[in-house]
């Protein structure tokens, strides 16, 4: 739900920070006060199209701060998209005197259009032509639906594996002759490659052994000189470092009890004799177990031949070659599987018959919804001045399968007694237009006990063209829809204000520069008396209005057991 606005410099507002509490809240005040100056900001906050001609004339730049209730549906949402998650959602949109804007949730800087990703979980605004809405297929089966609690994420899915499966049989057969071809050409290579059978490792352990083979009597002789300066014989005297190391150590060893200087030397020569002796072992290692083995030679230039020859033909490097080999397996199961014509008609069969099967339950699902929701609407439209009238939910068969099963839905509605009902589209009166859309959010409202959809509705003037009993009858309506949802609601019924739970009073007045400025403040008590007795008698209040709106608020209280209490906090 919403739980504060913040405008600095918007249209006519200098500075306004209002907060809401649950339950049902009005918005009244003199015409042309701005009483929707609230809804265009949340509805800049939640991503709508703004230009400069919202910044307050003389300000850089106009700000809309809304916080709400952070709904669980969002949470994956925002931290896909890398938002910070919390108890509470914040949406900043900054708009400046050129027309350039600028968007935060929860302090990082976000896009318009991630606002516009939130609006749904957030709020749902009914103006005065709500019943727009209600006449697009799209939200008339997605209302349905709602109501019905289908999940149609199956159906849509099954009807697209359908649709992929219908267009791999026909490109297989459309493009028959050409897939021949193509696996004709794929198996020939894979022929020729196969004979080679290249390992995923083998081309660098080949060039490594190629290598070491063909250089091995260099190998061999650079290993047997080392093997001779370290320790084998040169001429009369040994003049090998083995020997001479020894020497030095002798030398040293001598006298080094006259200076203990020398010790940190001596270490030093045991730890190099000591190396070289490993040195010594390891290189006779190697020289026992090298040959020069040139029959292996010749295997690996013919294997390294043919490889190289493969890898110039198809203008690869060598190393890629296994990854080629694989990669045309991969292609030619592909190929086969697109020319099994009879296994992509069983797979067609087998898709069409997975939708058929989810289409099926949808269909039952609606078929058993659209009459409950017929009748509860009836119900509510017998409340609002439309005795007699009746609502109807049409189910329509469709031609082909779509991704939303195989019927639409349509409002039908007739307005008296004896009216034959008529697509909702044609329905004449304004009123009842509005009556009606009023009637749908607080059926569909009241049932859904599972708190899916926004969680602040907003109803602007929407009660326009109603008055009497009809207007207490909207008020007590919203008044109950408030208890599952946050109601705001735009109104100019007395009847209406006095049902609501909190409420609030816009008003604009001169400032001392002369510019107007627009205002909107909690009432309570007299203020809240005053302000229905305003909207009963015009300016002028009189002791009968003024009892009238005492005595209209004290019914609302005793009916609903609540006084009606403002808001938390308001400043501007």
């Amino acid at each position: 739900m919403l739980r504060r606005l913040s405008l600095r410099d918007f249209v006519i507002v200098p500075a306004l920070e209002l907060d809401f509490d649950s339950g049902f809240a009005v918005l009244t005040g003199e015409t042309g006060a701005g009483k929707s100056i609230l809804i265009d900001a949340l509805q800049l906050a939640l991503g709508s199209r703004g230009d400069a001609g919202v910044v307050r004339e003389g300000a850089a730049r106009a700000e809309i701060t809304a916080e709400f209730d952070s709904p669980a549906v969002l949470a994956a949402w925002l931290d896909e998209a890398g938002f910070e998650a919390g108890e509470t959602l914040l949406l900043r949109r900054v708009i400046d005197a050129q027309g350039k804007s600028r968007a935060w949730i929860n302090g990082s800087p976000a896009t318009v259009a991630q606002l516009r990703e939130t609006a749904d979980s957030l709020l749902d605004i009914h103006g005065q032509h709500a019943w727009q809405g209600l006449t697009r297929p799209t939200s008339v089966r997605a209302l349905l639906d709602a109501f019905a609690r289908l999940d149609v994420k199956p159906l849509a899915q099954a009807h697209t594996a359908w649709r992929q499966a219908a267009e791999k049989l026909e490109a297989a057969r459309s493009k028959g002759e050409e897939l021949a071809r193509e696996r004709e050409r794929l198996a020939w290579q894979l022929e020729e490659i196969g004979r080679l059978a290249p390992g995923a490792d083998e081309w660098d352990e080949l060039n490594a052994e190629h290598q070491r083979l063909s250089h091995a009597a260099s190998l061999m002789d650079a290993a047997r000189l080392a093997q001779e300066a370290l320790s084998g014989q040169s001429g009369e005297a040994e003049q090998n470092a083995e020997s001479l190391t020894e020497q030095a150590l002798d030398k040293l060893q001598d006298v080094v009890e006259y200076d203990a200087r020398l010790a940190p030397a001596i270490e030093a020569l045991l730890n190099a004799q000591a190396q070289l002796q490993d040195a010594v072992h390891t290189l006779n290692t190697y020289l026992h177990g090298t040959e020069l083995e040139p029959e292996r030679l010749a295997e690996l230039d013919e294997r390294l031949s043919a490889w190289m020859a493969l890898a110039r033909r198809y203008r690869r490097p060598g190393a890629e070659l296994p990854a080629l080999h694989q990669q045309w397996k991969a292609e030619l199961q592909t190929l086969d599987e697109a020319g099994d014509l009879a296994g992509l008609e069983r797979a067609l069969a087998e898709t069409r018959a997975a939708y058929d099967r989810e289409a099926r339950l949808v269909g039952q699902g609606r078929a058993k919804a659209a009459p409950a929701l017929a009748a509860a609407v009836t119900q509510a439209m017998q409340q609002l001045g439309m005795a007699g009238g009746a609502f109807e939910v049409a189910l329509l068969p469709q031609e082909e399968p779509q991704s939303f099963g195989l019927e639409s839905a349509e409002f039908m509605v007739a307005g008296h007694a004896g009216s034959t009902p008529r697509p909702l589209a044609k329905v004449a009166s304004g009123g009842e237009l509005s009556r009606i859309a009023l009637a749908i959010a607080v059926t569909t409202c009241q049932l859904d006990d599972e708190g899916a959809g926004a969680g602040t509705l907003i109803f602007d003037e929407i009660d326009a063209g109603v008055g009497g009993a009809v207007a207490e009858t909207v008020g007590r309506l919203m008044k109950q829809l408030g208890r599952q949802r946050q109601v705001l609601a735009v109104t100019h019924l007395p009847q209406v204000a006095a049902c609501a739970d909190h409420h609030y009073v816009v008003s604009k007045a001169l400032r001392a520069d002369g510019a107007t400025a627009s205002d909107v403040q909690p009432v309570l008590g007299e203020a809240r008396v005053q302000e229905i007795a305003r909207m009963l008698g015009g300016e002028r209040l009189s002791s009968a209005s003024l009892a009238h709106a005492q005595e209209m608020l004290g019914q609302s209280a005793g009916a609903h057991h609540n006084n009606g209490s403002g808001s938390r906090k308001a400043r501007s």
